[in-house]
């Protein structure tokens, strides 16, 4: 009997195309992972990444928040690469694949309903390309259209766009040629009528400019949301019911009727362990006057808890009243401190009211810099800033545990909002990391690490090109749209409010914004209103806090530090200098004590703690490579006599032949007659035959100095 084939029709692919910013854009859905509430093969250019969502069945129980997963997956065989690992095949995500994930859930979370408990899983992998098209972008854009026509309950579609500022002109999703170029990494995304996401980076750009990039980004925007909406027009699916999440109202008035006074007493302080101890000894107070009624009181208290405390913050905010007192546009009380660790090499510790931040710089060679095994163009990273977290910081008894998504996002907006100010490798040639330690906790920790490690550089004598603020503001929203922000969120604030929105810069612009929201995003009001006030707080903290803690940074590196020399060789010699094996450069590490790094251009980079050991280092390699010219005149030491000729050392193992006829204008008749070994003589290259050999002339360099001598020129 033979073989039955069939061959598989695609009756429910469909194809969508458009364009964004002038390349062409598709959309190809009904054709792979078919199991998937919904999937896509989304094309911009030739970038291509394949999305697909995920939803449970039911909800997953003994939770309060909703379980979303976002996952951006870079392959690397997506650039024609083989991965660098042991194992040859991806690891762990890459900090700029977790980044991605970070943008994409910050993008859609506050979309999906609050009270929805059910595990959704949103993949996006990267599985082509282009570098003249986004890879997030693209991702994001796919992921929101299959979340709009899947039956996952989701208040989308949104858009999303890069942006670049290039010779004073707004590009959207600029090229790898214009991003190189730009002033603005830029990351927009929206739905039709709001703002929902922003992570920029820049490098000192003016706020009204940034501003500007945002508008456009957003009327850019709304076409995307048009074509997403005529896909879900034509293949959208009903969107499914849900087991909405257990809560007792009942239950929850009674408290807030009973209850409103002590809340509000508990509350109104500055001290977070404070407020957490009044208010444990409330629900206390709930258990006599509540338990025996209402005995599964206890499963609801955590979201009675949020509830509640969120009623009374917004209530306050609305008024003009803070938790701990402040006005809406005071900084809590603020302290600078640099050179904390004496053996460091730079040190600065900052203060925000409880939360404090203490970062720590250290200098390396070069050859420290991260490698990076990723799709993105980046090779290698000098420039590498690190965010620790420790559970003793919020007052909790927990065990230490890897690093995690949030702190790799902390430490990778540090390090964006300081990039620009570092100096060149050039004018600068040191690796350099800074570690941020979270000592304490209670809001703004990734501001106060800016403002830490923009110490700790300068305390490190990093010629950083301008300190950097970094601040935050939230926002509260009433019911009939009107709104209020306020100035440094404090823990509470930040969990009850709707907005987080970060801004760290210089006094010349912007250099890093990150928005977090939690409703269905923010108008063009509330953006040009935080962006007013970050900057003038920006301003203030740099004028009042910082600059007089330390001005400037420190003339020279630490004591500790590394010393570096940097020089340049010709490219072909540096297989002398490196030698068979390696043996030359292990030579010149071992008889020096300095380290030793060599580039393919020829530049070398020396470093040791001793300065000196830096110099005999480079003293070794000059002599290595030391190559004399034509025409010039050297000093040098007779070491060796023949009958024809005398041969002169140049430098350490570099000799040239002075013949005997070139060494008088007279005939001579013995070259000990004029020289001996020992003499210390000056000698002229005539030439350099095709085997390398020199050739001196004692009479021609003696005639070039008298003549030099007589017009009053200096021989050294």
């Amino acid at each position: 009997m033979s073989t039955v084939i069939k061959h598989k029709e695609f009756a429910s692919r469909r194809l969508y195309e458009t364009q964004v910013a002038g390349r062409p854009l598709k959309i190809e859905v009904g054709k792979v992972a078919e199991l998937a509430a919904a999937s896509a093969m989304v094309t911009y250019g030739e970038t291509t990444v394949m999305v697909a969502v995920t939803c449970s069945a039911r909800p997953r129980d003994g939770i309060d928040f909703f379980p979303l997963s976002v996952d951006f997956e870079e392959k690397l065989y997506a650039v024609g690469r083989i991965p660098g690992s042991f194992l040859r095949r991806e690891g762990q995500p890459s900090l700029p694949a977790v980044l991605a994930s970070r943008v994409i859930d910050r993008s859609i979370r506050p979309l999906f309903p609050s009270d929805f408990r059910n595990d959704v899983v949103v993949t996006a992998t990267v599985m082509s390309l282009d570098p003249a098209c986004s890879p997030e972008v693209t991702a994001m854009i796919g992921v929101s259209a299959c979340l709009a026509y899947s039956n996952i309950p989701w208040a989308g579609p949104i858009g999303c766009l890069e942006v670049g500022y290039v010779d004073g002109q707004i590009v959207m999703n600029p090229t790898q040629a214009q991003k190189e170029q730009s002033q603005l990494d830029l990351t927009v995304a929206a739905t039709a009528g709001k703002v929902i996401m922003i992570e920029a980076g820049a490098k000192e750009l003016p706020d009204d400019v940034m501003y500007d990039a945002i508008l456009k980004a957003h009327a850019e925007i709304q076409q995307q949301v048009e074509f997403i909406r005529t896909i879900v027009a034509e293949i959208g699916k009903e969107k499914m019911t849900y087991e909405h999440a257990d809560f007792d109202q009942a239950l929850f008035d009674k408290i807030v009727e009973q209850t409103m006074d002590q809340a509000r007493a508990a509350m109104d302080t500055d001290d977070k362990n404070i407020r957490e101890e009044r208010w444990n000894a409330l629900i206390d107070r709930w258990h006599e006057l509540f338990l025996e009624e209402f005995p599964e009181m206890d499963k609801y208290l955590e979201e009675i808890t949020y509830k509640f405390q969120k009623k009374i913050v917004k209530a306050w905010l609305l008024e003009g009243h803070r938790v701990d007192g402040r006005a809406k546009n005071e900084i809590r009380p603020l302290a600078a401190e640099v050179g904390v660790l004496p053996r460091v090499h730079g040190s600065g510790l900052f203060t925000r009211g409880q939360t404090q931040v203490l970062s720590i710089c250290t200098l390396d060679m070069l050859g420290a810099a991260q490698k990076m095994d990723t799709i993105w163009p980046e090779e290698t990273k000098r420039y590498m800033h690190h965010y620790n977290f420790p559970s003793y910081s919020v007052g909790e008894a927990r065990a230490a545990r890897s690093v995690n998504r949030r702190e790799k996002g902390h430490g990778a907006l540090a390090e964006r909002a300081l990039d620009p100010v570092i100096p060149s490798a050039e004018d600068f040639p040191y690796a350099i990391r800074v570690v941020s330690e979270v000592l304490s906790s209670n809001g703004s920790t990734s501001q106060g690490s800016i403002c830490g490690s923009t110490l700790a550089l300068m305390d490190a004598g990093v010629p950083i090109s301008a300190p950097v603020a970094g601040i935050s503001c939230g926002l509260i929203q009433d019911d009939d749209g009107s709104f209020t922000t306020f100035i440094d969120i404090q823990g509470v604030e930040d969990f009850h409010g709707e907005m987080d929105f970060k801004v760290a810069g210089t006094k010349k612009g912007i250099t890093a914004i990150q928005m977090d929201i939690k409703n269905d995003g923010l108008s063009h009001a509330i953006i040009k209103e935080a962006l007013d006030i970050t900057k003038d707080a920006r301003y203030a903290i740099l004028d009042e806090i910082m600059l007089p803690c330390i001005a400037q940074p420190r003339s020279e590196v630490s004591r500790y530090a590394p010393k570096m020399i940097s020089m340049k060789i010709d490219p072909e010699k540096i297989r002398e200098v490196i030698g068979k094996g390696g043996s030359v450069i292990q030579k010149i590490t071992a008889e020096s004590g300095a380290q030793v790094d060599i580039e393919e251009d020829g530049t070398i980079h020396i470093a040791s703690p001793d300065a000196a050991a830096c110099e005999a280092a480079k003293k070794m390699i000059e002599t290595i490579v030391f190559v004399p010219e034509v025409g010039s005149l050297y000093y040098g030491k007779v070491v060796r006599i023949l009958q024809f000729g005398a041969f002169v050392e140049l430098a350490p193992g570099k000799d040239g032949m002075v013949h005997i006829s070139k060494l008088a204008d007279h005939r001579v008749e013995k070259v000990e007659d004029v020289v001996n070994v020992g003499d210390m003589i000056w000698v002229k290259v005539t030439d350099i035959d095709e085997k390398g050999r020199v050739n001196l002339s004692y009479r021609d360099a003696i005639k070039e100095i008298k003549a030099k001598k007589a017009a009053g020129e200096f021989i050294q």
